[in-house]
Order: structure tokens, then sequence, then C-alpha cells
């Protein structure tokens, strides 16, 4: 695992105010932890110490007492956090649905994960460090955190760090990946760069072994036909003249590169 911490320390993706970068595929809970300590955030979930009440931590899960309501969380904090705005906290319960009255034992899981970024967004942070917060949610809640990541980075000086393997919420409102695959950084730019330069190239797996390998990464084949992920899909057109050339998904380059495309 220390391989896999040194691939992951922030001097190598510097995080910039402003920006959404999501770490895909390979960026485990445990880096996201020691990304967090090297950062002065502390606890398992939202937590801070008084060196970073900018910086909120929200991990995959909760981790309140089962018997606490929302108005008891926001009592405590209260009591912990200087920065701690109850009308902010009200305001978001308010708009996600979440019962101040209700046991947290009794929330769904969407509802926890909504009650989560609630409590780190009422602390007032500039830096959200976020691990698989839309994972297992059902669509209706994922596009409403997604939509709250959104606004959140119209703030020039805020920005979110989120580990996510769900490719669909990248293309939605990613402005930077850094893809880790098996402890190694295999890029790191912006998403429009990437959605721009990788292809896919279709053909039939009779051609696809005759063409010039200058360009392509990696190949998958089906029965009768195969598909050739391309560094420069432009060039890829230019080389490949008559063959379907396709802007590859965001899903289409992590598939080629985790099952071998890359090798470093």
């Amino acid at each position: 695992m220390s391989g896999l911490f040194r691939a992951v320390t922030p001097r190598s993706f510097p995080v910039k105010l402003g920006d959404l970068t999501f770490h895909a595929t390979g960026w485990k809970l445990s880096c996201v932890r020691q990304y967090a300590q090297q950062n002065g955030v502390q606890g398992s979930c939202y937590v801070t110490n008084s060196g970073a009440r900018t910086k909120q931590l929200v991990l995959d899960g909760s981790f309140f007492y089962e018997g606490m309501r929302a108005k008891d969380i926001s009592a405590v904090m209260s009591r912990l956090h200087s920065r701690w705005d109850k009308e902010s906290f009200a305001s978001y319960c308010k708009r996600f649905a979440l019962p101040m009255e209700k046991p947290f034992k009794e929330f769904s899981k969407g509802m926890r994960a909504k009650l989560a970024l609630t409590t780190a967004l009422a602390h007032h942070p500039k830096l959200l460090v976020l691990d698989e917060a839309t994972s297992g949610l059902d669509p209706v809640v994922r596009s409403e955190m997604l939509d709250l990541f959104l606004e959140f980075i119209q703030d020039e000086e805020h920005s979110i760090l989120l580990s996510s393997h769900i490719t669909s919420d990248l293309e939605k409102v990613a402005d930077y990946i850094t893809f880790i695959h098996a402890g190694k950084i295999v890029f790191s730019k912006t998403k429009d760069d990437i959605l721009e330069q990788y292809g896919v190239v279709k053909c039939e797996k009779a051609r696809a072994a005759a063409l010039d390998g200058a360009h392509i990464l990696g190949r998958r084949d089906s029965k009768f036909d195969a598909e050739l992920l391309v560094d420069n899909r432009p060039e890829g057109a230019r080389l490949y003249p008559g063959i379907l050339t396709e802007q590859a998904t965001i899903d289409d380059i992590m598939t080629f590169f985790a099952k071998g495309a890359y090798d470093a």
C-alpha cells in the first residue's frame, strides 16, 4: 500500500481553488484519509480541528449515533465548531427534506448521505474532500447532490476533491480528472481535453490487425468485430479513412486502461 500512497500525494495533482477535481478508479478510502490527515482534516467523517476549519471530509457513509436526530447534531456541532451555521444547516435539511425529529437509525442510505453533506456544508468550508459520495444512491438523490456540488464551486474560492467510480458523474460535473489505476497515475487532464483527445475505432477483427498501431492504446474484441482505443482521435480518423472513429466516453477510456491498455 505504501506505493499507492506515494502515487497519490497532493503534490502529484495539486488542487486549485475553484476547481472540481475527481479522482477515479484506484484511489481507495485509505488514501482519502491519508490526504485528509496530511492537509489537517481530522476525524472519520467531517470533524475538523482549529487548523483546518476551511476543509471538510465526507466519506462513504455517516458516523452519527443511531439515536441522534438532525436537531441534536446541530446542537452538538454548534458547541464544537465556531464556524457552525445553524441557519444554513436547517436550510439544507429543508431543501433535502431531512426531518429534524427523526432518529438517524431510521434514515435511508440517501438521507444519510445528504445529512453528511449538509453537516459538512454548514461549516462553510472552502474545500470538500468526498469519498464515493454518490455511490449506491438512487438517480434522483445522486442528481440532487451533483447539482449541489456544481452550486458549491460557483464560488471561485471553493474546490471539491472527490473519488468516484461513477463515470457518468464525471462527465456531468468534473473539470479535471486524475485517473489512477493499480497505484499509478495514468493521466491527469481536463475533462474536455480527455474527451477531445481519445477515440474508439470500430471495425472488423481482420481489418484491425492491419492498422497502424502508432496511436492505438488498447483493443477489445467481440466475436466478429474489434474496438481500438486511440490517443489522438483526429489523427486516428486521418490514418484510418473509411473506418468509424467515435469520441471515447470516460467509461470507455477507463475500461481500456483498467484491462491493460496502459503499461507504465
